[in-house]
């Protein structure tokens, strides 16, 4: 599955998939760059280093993880076509590209990271379905509709004789395809508020934040004591990042530091309830999180263009409009 033969040439999907996830994310971090005002070429001139040292960096931590069978063979290491790779490692391998870049071209490395960060969900996004014609990254068994089968060569050893899993890779794709929304909807919603390096510590709270989640459906997770690697990675992510938002704009007691009050307790309430729902509930819970987020984001910013307190895009061209 998820291999076709054109004359002697071998194409298989899960490398297709990440090539466009690239384009796709490249496309969008070109846009990003030219509402930013920079030069939105230079975007292409950042993948110089950012796609190969992200292949790198999804490889290791995917041996890494995966190392009591890479020891025993060192030459599956470079078989990336095989599948087989760890999105943290991809995240910090690009990260490091970008700093390079911005070294080179004198860049802020927090802007070029706001750029990036949308993008990169967005090839996360695209990319996750290579996942499906490799028929990896699923969940345990379920009798839900939307289950899809897995070949019996494909399946571990725990669940042999069921046929339809949890579709894991398609409950991201979701996750992430709304965690895009987001970061385009906080950027040009609260721009007048954001500082340089906002968007990509916001990505750093909204991908992780999903993946901690979905992680719960992994019977086949790397552990670290007793708990999946990639969770505590994510748990790492929000609390570090999410502490550096709030230290930097230092929400102040009033109606306003209320509001986001209430949007960090809803998401904590639904990321508790898809922790503990079952399995078929869980996807469910997950998604309206992201849902949550955006509705409560678009309260907030209403709350405080009412208040004085910012001004919208469409409102500030209104009253422009009205001054001619």
């Amino acid at each position: 599955m998820g291999v076709f033969t054109v004359g002697d040439y071998t194409l298989r999907l899960y490398s297709l998939l990440i090539m466009l996830g690239l384009a796709a994310g490249a496309w969008l971090a070109t846009r990003e760059a030219k509402r930013r005002g920079v030069n939105p070429g230079w975007v292409l001139d950042s993948l110089i280093f950012c796609v190969p040292l992200a292949l790198v960096g999804a490889r290791l931590y995917h041996v890494v993880s995966s190392w009591d069978h890479y020891q025993h063979n060192l030459g599956d290491i470079p078989a990336i076509w095989r599948g087989g790779i760890g999105i943290y490692g991809a995240v910090a391998g690009a990260i490091l590209g970008i700093y390079i870049f911005t070294l080179w071209r004198k860049q802020p490395l927090s802007r070029w990271l706001d750029i990036g960060a949308p993008g990169l969900l967005l090839g996360q996004a695209v990319g996750r379905w290579g996942n499906y014609f490799n028929q990896e990254l699923y969940g345990p068994p379920t009798d839900a509709p939307w289950g899809i089968r897995i070949d019996p060569q494909n399946r571990l050893a725990e669940y042999p004789n069921a046929e339809r899993f949890h579709p894991l890779f398609f409950y991201e794709f979701l996750w992430n395809i709304l965690g895009v929304v987001t970061l385009l909807y906080l950027g040009r919603r609260f721009r007048a508020k954001l500082k340089e390096g906002d968007i990509a510590l916001a990505y750093c709270i909204m991908y992780p934040l999903g993946r901690f989640m979905l992680e719960t459906y992994r019977f086949d997770a790397w552990k670290v004591s007793g708990f999946p690697a990639a969770a505590w990675v994510s748990l790492a992510a929000m609390l570090i990042c999410g502490g550096a938002l709030v230290y930097r704009h230092r929400p102040r007691l009033d109606i306003h530091g209320a509001a986001w009050g209430v949007l960090v307790a809803g998401v904590s309430g639904l990321a508790i309830g898809a922790y503990l729902a079952s399995e078929n509930a869980r996807p469910f819970l997950v998604e309206l999180t992201a849902v949550w987020t955006l509705v409560a984001l678009e309260a907030i910013a209403r709350l405080s263009a009412r208040s004085g307190g910012e001004v919208s895009p469409a409102r500030a061209r209104r009253s422009a409009r009205a001054r001619r």
